[in-house]
């Protein structure tokens, strides 16, 4: 495929090694010609490089298998997963799971994504549904939803949040931002 068509969270291969595009960028340098600036994370090694494509650069897309699963439980081996076709259970390392364990509570569906029938990516749902477990008191009549405060949610991610919003209530994050998206 093109560069021209890399998209964030895109897997692709490149001098043999998988990375997955963390950002893109799209320049146009005075009167040069158009470049991709990307951001690339290391599967293997979990390194972060910068690289620069031209749109007519060809890259590789990584030939990935998807299983559905569902999170079990984390301990100090890494985060446990079942294999929702043959039952198997699964343990991902945290470095694999990264900051996607913000998101993961128990009976999550996720994405394992394979490649050579190694495991190297977890997808999780773009709208995951969290209890807030600390938060300042509500502010009452303020529903402009404007005026923005912290909130930890079961999972130990802080989320901004509405003012009238309150301890113990379930609200949807999106996982690609970490941002609000309304109550559950």
């Amino acid at each position: 495929m093109k560069a021209s068509e890399l998209k964030r969270g895109m897997i692709i291969k490149d001098g043999g090694e998988l990375f997955a595009i963390v950002d893109i960028e799209h320049r146009t340098p005075g009167n040069l010609r158009a470049i991709y600036q990307t951001t690339m994370k290391s599967l293997v090694s979990d390194k972060l490089i910068n690289r620069r494509f031209s749109p007519a650069d060809i890259v590789e897309k990584a030939d990935l298998d998807s299983r559905k699963a569902q999170y079990q439980y984390s301990d100090h081996s890494g985060f446990h997963f079942m294999d929702m076709d043959n039952y198997d259970s699964l343990a991902l390392s945290r470095e694999m799971v990264g900051k996607s364990k913000d998101y993961l509570k128990e009976n999550l569906a996720v994405e394992i994504l394979y490649y050579e029938h190694h495991p190297v990516a977890i997808e999780i749902p773009v709208n995951v549904t969290l209890k807030i477990i600390e938060s300042a008191p509500g502010a009452k009549g303020d529903t402009s939803g404007r005026a923005m405060k912290p909130a930890t949610m079961e999972t130990g991610l802080v989320v901004q949040v509405p003012l009238f919003i309150e301890e113990g209530e379930v609200i949807m994050v999106d996982s690609r931002t970490g941002e609000y998206l309304g109550r559950a």
